[in-house]
C-alpha cells in the first residue's frame, strides 16, 4: 500500500479497480488544511485521464506491473506482429491504438518490452532513443535558412520527421520516441 505522498511520477497504482500510471503529483497545502496531493492518471487499459486529489489518510494499492521483451516482426494494415524472444513459433499481434504514435519508430526484428497486467499486455516501453537510417530528403539548399534551417525526411520504417538542412540520404540519425523528433547523426 502507497501512502497519499508516494504517489509520485511513473508510479504504477490501482485506482477504482483499475491499473493506472501517474502522469503528474503536486503535494500542497492550502493555509491550515491538510496536505493534498493533486495527481493526473491514465489508465492503462483504456487510456483515460483524470485527475484525482489523494487526502492525507487515503491509501492506494501499488499496481504489480511485469514485463516481458519481444521481437517486432512487421506491421500489416494497422496490426504489428511480434513474437516470443525465446520461441518465434509464438507470434501475436499488438493494434497500433495500443503502440501510440511512437510505433512508426520501430524497427523490423528489434526487442522492445512489453508491459504486463493480469496476464495481458496493456502497452509497450520503447528505448528512449532509435537509431535509423534517412531513406529519402530533399537535399539542402544554400541560403535557405529562414524558415530555421529544417527540412522533411522519410526514415527506414516510413516516420516523417523535420531535420537541419545537412541531413542528406542514408545518414543514420538518433530519433527521440517520446517526442519523435531529431536529436543527432550518428557517425
Amino acid at each position: 500500500m502507497l501512502e497519499y505522498n508516494e504517489i509520485t511520477l511513473r508510479k504504477f497504482i490501482i485506482f477504482e479497480n483499475e491499473p493506472y500510471e501517474v502522469l503528474d503529483s503536486h503535494v500542497f497545502r492550502k493555509q491550515q488544511r491538510k496536505p493534498v496531493n493533486a495527481t493526473k492518471l491514465k489508465s492503462l487499459l483504456n487510456g483515460r485521464i483524470v485527475e484525482h486529489s489523494f487526502h492525507s489518510n487515503d491509501k492506494v494499492e501499488e499496481a504489480e506491473i511485469d514485463s516481458k521483451t519481444v521481437k517486432f516482426l512487421y506491421a500489416n494494415k494497422g496490426e504489428f506482429w511480434f513474437c516470443d524472444t525465446k520461441d518465434p513459433s509464438k507470434r501475436f499481434t499488438l493494434p497500433e491504438s495500443l503502440l501510440g504514435d511512437s510505433a512508426k519508430f520501430i524497427k523490423p526484428n528489434s526487442e522492445i518490452e512489453t508491459k504486463i497486467y493480469d496476464e495481458k499486455i496493456i502497452g509497450v516501453k520503447l528505448p528512449i532513443k532509435v537509431e535509423l537510417k534517412v531513406k529519402e530528403s530533399a537535399p539542402g539548399v544554400k541560403g535557405d535558412s529562414a524558415k530555421g534551417g529544417m527540412k522533411q525526411a522519410t526514415l527506414e520504417t516510413g516516420a516523417v520527421i523535420n531535420v537541419p538542412l545537412f541531413i542528406n540520404e542514408g545518414d543514420i540519425l538518433r530519433i527521440n520516441t517520446d517526442t519523435g523528433e531529431y536529436v543527432e547523426r550518428v557517425s
